[in-house]
């Protein structure tokens, strides 16, 4: 028989080591009451992935300011008014010797109109394209601003650490704030965060360095970045590989490989690079190259034998698996066990295609947040292709704003 690569241990560079190469990605839960605070649910939730096997489960979205969401029931940490709930979501996500990261993220111009009285961004450059209506332009942050997020990321990975969360992630991906100061086409400041890439980077930088004093040298930081942004004027690949340097130069203990924005949603595709079933691999690989810092490759992971396959060859540190953790919370205990069934996500539909092409990605969305509440509960998830099951149940949830789109992670 095989030996299963994934069930091996990993160490960090900092020397904290993860159980097995499982890496259950974030997915945004969207369960967060009316005041954006967590709940009993965040807690059943976790606890169950914890208990299915993964070495490491990161949380969806944690924002750092309640005036700036990326979604209705985004939780957000920006001070220790939740330390109580904070400290059983986090013993719940611990169990079994499982690393429970936080992620954290503040929208930037991403942020939904319905959600934010007023968006703002490294510049005041617009969202473009098909969901470009559904954003407020935003308003440039003054550098006082920035300097002020900055600290306000710093104390939300301070509060993860005080309640047991054992690592944290700062999400510089998929058009968000920071992915936003990266980016040349956001990004036209005249201060010292924008123009070339040393400043544009700044912002990370900062937040990293920020961290890192307030948090220690044992504890993990993550990092999400784009491969690219995949838009003319944007983040692109070279840029990356120099962002992915600069950190790893600095210390990151990891790096989560993604891509695209609302604007140019590559993730949201059907397949990955070349056609191949697994997202962004050859990026990585090159990158694994380059640095002696675990990559993460997250993204169309389905059979067992491209896990493998995708290990054995060096391709990625871990295997990072999403929408397949909802419908089988414990996937990797079965791949690990030799009972796991290749997952099979299903495709929804309305049944009138112009509605499916318009509203697809947010069924899709509201879908597995439906899935993600059943777990939570206590019930099995549900598999199934009626689109108006999860349609019904956002807009209970959340009203009109449920058909603004977001992003899963």
């Amino acid at each position: 028989m095989t030996k299963i690569k994934a069930a091996e241990g990993l160490t960090l560079p900092n020397g904290t080591f993860i159980k097995n190469r499982f890496f259950k990605s974030a997915m945004s839960e969207t369960m967060a009451n009316r005041k954006s605070q967590p709940g009993q649910l965040h807690v059943n939730l976790y606890r169950e992935w914890a208990n299915g096997g993964a070495g490491i489960v990161m949380t969806g979205n944690v924002m750092v300011d309640r005036n700036a969401l990326g979604e209705p029931g985004n939780v957000v940490v920006e001070d220790r008014r939740d330390i109580e709930i904070l400290k059983k979501w986090a013993e719940a996500g611990t169990a079994n010797n499982t690393h429970l990261w936080m992620q954290i993220n503040h929208p930037g111009k991403q942020s939904p109109r319905t959600v934010s009285r007023e968006a703002v961004a490294p510049s005041a450059v617009p969202i473009s394209g098909s969901y470009g209506s559904a954003f407020k332009k935003p308003r440039a942050l003054t550098t006082a601003e920035v300097k002020s997020i900055v600290n306000r990321f710093v104390i939300t990975a301070a509060i993860a650490k005080e309640a047991g969360f054992t690592g944290v992630q700062i999400h510089a991906a998929h058009g968000y704030l920071v992915n936003q100061f990266l980016s040349p086409y956001d990004n036209q400041r005249k201060d010292e965060y924008g123009g070339e890439l040393k400043n544009r980077m700044r912002f990370l930088v900062e937040i990293y360095q920020g961290m890192r004093k307030a948090l220690g040298p044992d504890f993990p930081i993550a990092l999400k970045l784009n491969s690219a942004d995949f838009k003319e004027g944007g983040f692109t690949e070279e840029d990356s590989i120099e962002v992915v340097k600069t950190m790893a130069g600095l210390g990151i203990d990891l790096i989560e490989v993604s891509g695209g924005s609302y604007e140019n949603p590559k993730m949201m595709s059907d397949r990955g690079e070349g056609g191949h079933e697994v997202f962004f691999l050859e990026y990585a690989q090159r990158i694994k190259s380059l640095v002696d810092v675990p990559i993460v490759v997250t993204g169309g992971f389905r059979s067992q034998e491209s896990m493998q396959e995708a290990l054995m060859n060096n391709k990625t540190s871990m295997i990072g698996i999403a929408r397949p953790f909802v419908l089988v919370p414990d996937i990797a205990n079965r791949i690990m066990q030799g009972r796991y069934e290749t997952v099979k996500t299903p495709r929804l539909t309305t049944g009138l295609k112009a509605l499916d092409k318009k509203l697809g990605s947010i069924i899709g969305l509201s879908y597995y947040e439906q899935q993600m509440k059943r777990v939570a509960e206590g019930k099995e998830s549900k598999r199934h292709q009626n689109a108006w099951s999860p349609l019904t149940h956002a807009l209970m949830q959340n009203g009109l704003a449920a058909l603004v789109p977001r992003r899963s992670n």
